[in-house]
């Protein structure tokens, strides 16, 4: 009786979890998806001399001319620490300009440069097949329901 109690009480646990003793844990799922597409986008974009953060910083840089390296690193989901370091080698690479704000001479300002901008043109050349390999297994629908099970999944870690 007391293994019978056992057994329902880990079935139980694992319903509340949404995984049987077979299915990956989702959390594990999730984790995998993101390093299937870091490690597909990482092969694609050292072909270019990128890396996935640069490249992401870049994108960043394109839709934000002008952004410092504090809101570009929170943009990019990295710490300031790992921007700097990041934009210490762009620096070094040419993909960008650091500039004095106009009116605030302390605060730098980040640019793209013409190098940054072939770079950024020659990654997404490579990664948007990718991309589009991925979004072609989903119809729209899929797509609309997938976007909005991560945003739930995401939520329900940031109420925590």
């Amino acid at each position: 009786m007391a293994v019978s109690r056992s057994r329902q009480a880990s079935r139980r646990h694992e319903a509340a979890r949404g995984a049987s003793a077979e299915e990956p844990r989702l959390g594990m799922l999730v984790k995998r998806a993101e390093q299937a597409m870091v490690r597909s986008k990482s092969v694609a974009l050292k072909l270019v001399g990128l890396t996935p953060g640069q490249y992401v910083a870049l994108v960043e840089l394109e839709q934000q001319p002008g952004i410092t390296a504090a809101s570009l690193a929170r943009a990019c989901l990295v710490t300031p620490q790992a921007m700097m370091i990041l934009l210490k080698t762009m620096d070094q690479q040419g993909l960008i300009t650091r500039t004095a704000h106009a009116r605030h001479p302390n605060v730098l300002e980040l640019h793209m440069t013409d190098v940054g901008r072939e770079a950024l043109r020659e990654a997404r050349k490579r990664v948007d097949p990718i991309e589009q390999r991925v979004l072609g297994a989903f119809s729209a629908k899929d797509l609309a329901a997938f976007r909005e099970l991560l945003s739930r999944f995401i939520a329900a870690f940031e109420k925590s």
